[in-house]
């Protein structure tokens, strides 16, 4: 009967079962990306536990000695700091100027489409390059501070890359500049899902701009939030391009990172066996923050919902 036999062919072997062709299809991609991802992560674990140099062929297992020495280390101690400070201030500042660019261009301004565009142009650009350049204008010959000179702040004059205490904050301005766009799209993005007539509604009924804009417009937000929130704070922890081009890590570890401490130690040190063991510690803290946020900002956007 016909009724059977197509029972038949959907009970048959993979010719038969249409649902297996696109896994069939897809295994080869998968199959790259665990090799090139997942397979050095597991490699890079049990590098974290040996003392191998990434030249002998030979790795000697010493436990948690690796661990131990990353947290007795003074430098490690000034790289956790450094990677906290700067992320804390970078996810903060980033996604209020980001916030802000974008309430400011979602209205109608005839040059909306260019700024747009051009606030978002620092971060198509290379890191290392805008690096290299921002290094010229802060340098102590640089743009900066000869305008300071030609306007008459000759105090203010400095070199802003080799003080102690101002090298986080000038690193900082230049993550600021870059990354500002991208938030700026994230919550234009988020702009659109918000209805004029709400706004007109409550206009209506007496609520101010900054009770609109806090009651109508900031929960409507939430998922704009938590994917930019997210990708800055993920960013922020992984810094490495910006601050190698700017600095090096310096002055001595003033602005030293987890990141760049994990490629000094491997790749100028010749110490794999610790920088695995700091990429692991990096990994490990990035994925605790990042689980955290997605949590309590899935339960917010929940509640706004």
């Amino acid at each position: 009967m016909p009724f059977l036999s197509g029972r038949k062919l959907r009970r048959g072997g993979t010719r038969g079962n249409p649902l297996r062709v696109p896994w069939i299809v897809a295994f080869p991609s998968l199959a790259f990306t665990i090799a090139i991802h997942f397979l050095p992560v597991v490699v890079g674990l049990w590098y974290a536990f040996t003392d191998w140099d990434g030249l002998s062929p030979n790795a000697n297992w010493i436990g948690l000695a690796n661990f131990r020495t990353i947290f007795a280390h003074p430098a490690t101690r000034s790289a956790l700091w450094n990677t906290l400070l700067i992320t804390g201030v970078f996810v903060v500042a980033v996604n209020v100027a980001g916030l802000a660019l974008a309430v400011a261009l979602n209205r109608s301004v005839k040059s909306r489409h260019v700024l747009r565009s051009l606030f978002f142009l620092p971060f198509v650009l290379m890191p290392l390059a805008s690096g290299y350049i921002w290094r010229y204008i802060f340098d102590y010959t640089g743009v900066l501070n000869r305008f300071l000179q030609v306007v008459g702040l000759e105090e203010w004059v400095r070199p802003w890359f080799a003080d102690p205490s101002t090298v986080l904050w000038t690193i900082v301005v230049v993550l600021i500049w870059q990354y500002s766009g991208l938030a700026m799209v994230f919550y234009l993005a988020g702009l659109q899902g918000v209805s004029d007539e709400l706004w007109e509604a409550a206009a209506i009924d007496g609520a101010s701009t900054w009770m609109r804009f806090r009651r109508i417009t900031v929960p409507l937000l939430a998922p704009a939030f938590t994917v930019s929130l997210v990708f800055t704070t993920i960013t922020g922890f992984r810094l490495f391009d910006q601050i190698i081009a700017l600095t090096g890590g310096g002055p001595v570890y003033a602005s030293e990172t987890l990141a760049t401490q994990v490629w000094k130690q491997s790749f100028v040190n010749g110490n794999f066996g610790l920088g695995s063991a700091l990429a692991l510690m990096l990994t490990g803290l990035i994925v605790v923050v990042a689980v955290t946020q997605l949590v309590v900002l899935g339960r917010r956007e929940a509640a706004a919902a």
